[in-house]
C-alpha cells in the first residue's frame, strides 16, 4: 500500500540520512586503512622532497649531514615505486573488511519510503542490516 506524500517524504529523508551515514562510514574506513597502509610511502616521499635542494631544501640537521640531492632523489623514487604494491594491499584490506562487516549490504532502497509494509531485516550470521525481502541465499558478491 502506498504511503501518504508527507509520510513518504519523511521516510525518504530517514533512508537518505541512513544511506549517507553508511557512505560516510565506508569513506572513513577507507581513509583510515589507506592512511595506515600508505604511511611508509608518505614518510619516504616527504623526507625526499623536504631535503632536496631543488624543492624545499630544509635546514634540518639530518638534511645537511645525511641526505644530499642524490639520496633525496632516491627516496622520492623509492616512495613512488613502493606506492603501487601498497595501494593494492590497502584496497584488498578495505574490500576484505567491508565484506566481513557487510557494509555494502547496509544501503537501503528508496522503495521502502514509497510503500507501507517494507521492513529492515537481519541476514543472520550477525549481519547488521539488509533490504526488504532479503533472502539468505543471495549474496552481493561471490
Amino acid at each position: 500500500e502506498p504511503r501518504s506524500p508527507c509520510c513518504c517524504l519523511a521516510w525518504t529523508l530517514v533512508i537518505g540520512a541512513m544511506n549517507s551515514l553508511v557512505f560516510l562510514l565506508n569513506l572513513l574506513l577507507m581513509f583510515v586503512i589507506f592512511t595506515i597502509v600508505l604511511l611508509p610511502t608518505i614518510v619516504v616521499v616527504y623526507f625526499g622532497f623536504q631535503c632536496h635542494s631543488q624543492v624545499l631544501h630544509s635546514s634540518a640537521r639530518y638534511c645537511k649531514s645525511i641526505l644530499d640531492d642524490n639520496s633525496s632523489s632516491a627516496l622520492i623514487i623509492l616512495g613512488f615505486v613502493i606506492m603501487s604494491p601498497l595501494l593494492v594491499v590497502a584496497m584488498a584490506t578495505y574490500c576484505s573488511l567491508a565484506r566481513r562487516l557487510q557494509l555494502l549490504v547496509c544501503f537501503q532502497p528508496y522503495s521502502l519510503a514509497l510503500y507501507k509494509g517494507g521492513r529492515w531485516c537481519g541476514r543472520g550470521e550477525g549481519a547488521p542490516c539488509c533490504a526488504r525481502g532479503c533472502q539468505p541465499q543471495l549474496k552481493a558478491w561471490v
